[in-house]
């Protein structure tokens, strides 16, 4: 009865938890109200906490623990296999002993005595002198399946909660642009696009020629000073920046984890990716092989996931402002760089798609030339750096691009973003929206 009061209890639980992931959800997707609230009074909490936690540690804890659940699944998959085996091979012992049985029946009829040996000679029942070591096996094998499947079972469940209560809500919740800027939807003007272009291209003009360079021309960072007035590096340099956001955007406001640096981040480069937010860690996560300036802007970036803007073009805006307001120049021209090219397709889509408009504006405007310092400067990754990831890599950097993509852009059309990946690039039209409201 122990065992079954127990089991009863697990089921229970284990319901339970099915149908508290499955509301969250449809709350979340039901009421615009839920999401809001939800990342008002109860998200803050798992950062303060669980992210004070796993901010202890120097190293990112939701990469290690990407890579225990991929042993996870491959030690699922190996024991699935074994069962399978095990099956078909029960399967034919028993269809074998069906036959033999029938043969020896119509063959022999009767058994003679003494024909069959002694039962010491072939073990108890017959069944010969191994037989108990066969039995054993079975045994003990279903013993650590059954507890192996328990918790791989736990496990899933852990993370459909998790994953819901630190990401999936959060898709549903009102946009940056809805709180702050009234959600405004109208048209913007080809003379606002390019009077937007000409700022952030001239200021990177402006900027790339004030950085601090090594002889081989790679913009380098010294640690700057924060409010105390103490040297900060560039992390703890992005924390303080998204706090002072935080007293012009109230959402934004709160305690920061400190951004860490991916172990594996030759493989976030074939994935094409700066960083991660690991919604089951808590942490802000970012690629150090890339180029240094686009370090800032992505770290701001994944920080802002941290306080409730899951979409990707809010990130990329809020990172943008957190960097270009600081006094900080390197910090600056990462931001202006990090929205430029955005900025450079979308006229660029305007010059093809209505030629006659764009020389029009481009007559009044007068499109900044972008410096060729700026484009050089506006890289992913270095040549050299590529040389050597491509040279060690275990997986062809295009298929490892290819499958990120589907990944990323299926996750988020799951999530309600019907444009998928495509969305990081509608970070313009929060900047268009940011200097009308500005003006």
């Amino acid at each position: 009865m122990g065992k079954r009061k127990k089991l009863r209890k697990r089921n229970i639980l284990c319901l339970c938890l099915v149908l508290l992931v499955a509301a969250l959800n449809g709350a979340a997707w039901i009421s615009p109200a839920f999401p809001d609230w939800y990342i008002k009074y109860i998200f803050p909490l798992w950062v303060g906490t669980y992210g004070r936690v796993t901010g202890l540690f120097r190293f990112s804890v939701g990469e290690w623990m990407i890579v225990a659940g991929l042993l996870l699944l491959a030690a699922a998959a190996v024991l699935a296999a074994l069962w399978a085996g095990l099956g078909v091979a029960a399967a034919a012992g028993y269809v074998r002993r069906i036959v033999v049985g029938k043969a020896g029946k119509n063959l022999c009829g009767n058994k003679e005595a003494g024909t069959g040996g002694t039962t010491e000679q072939m073990g108890e029942k017959g069944r010969g002198p191994a037989a108990g070591d066969r039995k054993r096996f079975p045994v003990m094998f279903r013993k650590f399946s059954g507890i192996f499947w328990r918790f791989f079972g736990w496990t899933i469940l852990t993370v459909s909660l998790i994953m819901t209560l630190n990401c999936f809500i959060l898709y549903h919740a009102s946009t940056f642009s809805e709180q702050y800027f009234g959600g405004n939807e109208e048209e913007y003007t080809l003379e606002e696009l390019m009077a937007v272009y000409n700022l952030v291209a001239g200021q990177c003009n402006r900027l790339a020629g004030a950085m601090e360079r090594d002889r081989s021309s790679m913009v380098l960072y010294k640690d700057s000073n924060g409010d105390s007035g103490n040297l900060e590096d560039m992390a703890d340099k992005a924390r303080e920046l998204m706090r002072q956001l935080g007293e012009d955007y109230p959402q934004l406001q709160g305690y920061y984890p400190r951004p860490k640096a991916l172990h594996f981040s030759d493989f976030m480069c074939q994935q094409r990716m700066q960083g991660y937010y690991f919604p089951f860690s808590m942490e802000a996560n970012y690629n150090d092989v890339m180029h240094i300036l686009n370090i800032p802007a992505t770290m701001c970036h994944e920080l802002a996931h941290l306080r409730g803007y899951i979409y990707e073009d809010e990130a990329n805006f809020i990172g943008y402002l957190a960097c270009v307001e600081s006094e900080d120049i390197f910090f600056q021209y990462a931001g202006y760089l990090s929205v430029l090219v955005y900025l450079n397709n979308d006229l660029y889509r305007a010059w093809k798609e209505e030629p006659e408009a764009y020389e029009e504006a481009a007559a009044v405007m007068h499109p900044v030339a972008v410096d060729a310092i700026v484009w050089e400067d506006n890289i992913f990754v270095t040549e050299e750096e590529w040389e050597r990831i491509n040279g060690k890599a275990l997986i062809d950097t295009e298929i490892v691009d290819k499958a990120a993509d589907v990944f990323i852009d299926t996750n988020l059309k799951i999530n309600g973003i019907r444009d998928g990946k495509i969305s990081y690039s509608r970070v313009v039209s929060l900047l268009l929206q940011y200097y009308r409201h500005q003006a």
